[in-house]
C-alpha cells in the first residue's frame, strides 16, 4: 500500500510539473510581446534570412537543417532566455515545429508555453511586422547561442 500511495505521488508530481500548453494567434502573439514574454524562433538560419523575424525574439535553432535536435545542448540556451517559472512563446515556419519544442518544454518543467499556431507565415500574412535577421543573426553566432 505504501509503493502504491509513493508511486501515486511521483506519478502526480511529475503531471502537475508539465507545462500549459497552449495555441495562440496572432494577436494573442503580439499582446504577450507587449507583456515582456520572451519569444523564442527555432527555425534555422536560412529560413530567419528569407523572411525576417518577430521583433525581440530570441533565434534559438531547435531543429538543424536535416531534422535532427540536441534537446540538452539547445535546453542549456533557452534557459538563458527563459526559465522555467515564466511563461515563454516559441514560433516557428508553420506552428508543427513548435508543437514538438513545446511538449519538450513542458517535459522539462516549463509552468506554461505559448505556441504560435500558424507560425510566422500567418504573421507575415497578416502584414505584422518583421525585421531582417542578420543583426541578430550576427549576435547570436557571435555569442553561439543561436
Amino acid at each position: 500500500m505504501l509503493r502504491f500511495l509513493i508511486a501515486s505521488f511521483l506519478l502526480a508530481a511529475t503531471f502537475g510539473a508539465r507545462a500549459e500548453i497552449v495555441d495562440i494567434e496572432n494577436e494573442e502573439l503580439a499582446s504577450l510581446m507587449s507583456a515582456g514574454v520572451p519569444v523564442i524562433d527555432v527555425r534555422t538560419a536560412p529560413e530567419w534570412e528569407e523572411t525576417g523575424i518577430v521583433p525581440g525574439s530570441h533565434l534559438l535553432t531547435f531543429f538543424d537543417e536535416r531534422g535532427k535536435a540536441d534537446p540538452g545542448a539547445w535546453l542549456g540556451k533557452a534557459k538563458v532566455v527563459a526559465q522555467p517559472a515564466k511563461p515563454v512563446i516559441v514560433i516557428c515556419r508553420s506552428g508543427n515545429r513548435t508543437k514538438a519544442v513545446s511538449q519538450f518544454l513542458s517535459q522539462q518543467g516549463y509552468g506554461k508555453v505559448y505556441n504560435v499556431k500558424h507560425g510566422i507565415r500567418s504573421w507575415t500574412k497578416e502584414g505584422r511586422q518583421v525585421i531582417p535577421a542578420a543583426p541578430a543573426l550576427a549576435s547570436c553566432r557571435k555569442a553561439q547561442t543561436c
